[in-house]
């Protein structure tokens, strides 16, 4: 059960990664603003995610 959260951890950060990365190359290079804001929301709102599962609970 802790190999599949870890990797699930992993897959989610390859994915903030990724969906930054691809965000800033939309609105800068493509000129397509709302899509690539929409990739970066994205990406904020899953690295929040992983940082509420990695956020050990109160004892």
């Amino acid at each position: 059960m802790l190999l599949a959260a870890n990797i699930a951890l992993s897959v989610a950060m390859l994915a903030v990664f990724a969906l930054a990365v691809g965000g800033i190359y939309l609105w800068a290079k493509k000129g397509d603003k709302q899509r690539g804001l929409l990739m970066l929301a994205a990406s904020i709102v899953i690295l929040a995610n992983v940082l509420i599962w990695t956020v050990p609970s109160p004892a």
